[in-house]
């Protein structure tokens, strides 16, 4: 029995409305399969020593290329992320408030709960401060 016939529902097969999906993610994964053939049989196969030196605004380097990056940058760009996403989050509930009801206010204060939450030990393990 194939499991196609336990997906029936009136007479229609609930498969059929994900075909349109079937096609995108198969077309999507052609394109990305034809895109990188296409960049692998362009390449350069034997670069020259110019192209394989380091390039940064058309002056030559002085000094080592590979600098150490400061992880304090990343942290606080990861912050500020999570941050604006919560925001994002809060707009719909503001705007639609009082049809929501008391379940969705209460959803919402676990949710900024667990925010400060994360903020507050963020702040504990000294993230946020600038040295």
């Amino acid at each position: 029995m194939p499991i196609f016939t336990l997906l029936l529902e009136g007479g229609y097969l609930l498969i059929q409305e994900f075909y349109s999906v079937l096609v995108f993610l198969v077309l999507g994964g052609g394109f990305a399969i034809v895109v990188l053939s296409t960049a692998w049989l362009v390449r350069p196969k034997n670069p020259s020593p110019e192209k394989l030196c380091t390039y940064e605004c058309g002056v030559d380097t002085q000094g080592p290329t590979w600098v150490q990056f400061k992880i304090s940058y990343f942290l606080y760009a990861l912050v500020f992320l999570v941050f604006d996403v919560e925001t994002v989050f809060l707009y719909p509930f503001a705007v639609m408030f009082k049809e929501f009801g008391a379940p969705a206010l209460i959803a919402v204060g676990i949710f900024l709960i667990i925010l400060v939450v994360g903020l507050w030990y963020e702040w504990k393990e000294g993230a946020l401060e600038w040295k």
